[in-house]
């Protein structure tokens, strides 16, 4: 159960970093303050991403 939550949270974080790079590349930026707003949101995305994987390893390793 605890698992399907984190791929679930997981999957929203994925989703949410593949739509800012689309909308990096699209040139969605109206200026650098911007485009690094949008980098910094991606970087803090993955990072988050990460912490949840290592999570639910984590959780995975303690239910054995």
């Amino acid at each position: 159960m605890k698992e399907k939550i984190l791929d679930h949270l997981i999957q929203n974080l994925d989703e949410k970093v593949r739509r800012l790079e689309e909308s990096l590349g699209t040139g969605e930026a109206n200026d650098y303050a911007h485009y690094q707003r949008m980098c910094g949101e991606i970087t803090g995305l993955l990072t988050a991403r990460l912490y949840k994987l290592n999570l639910k390893k984590y959780l995975e390793n303690f239910d054995e």
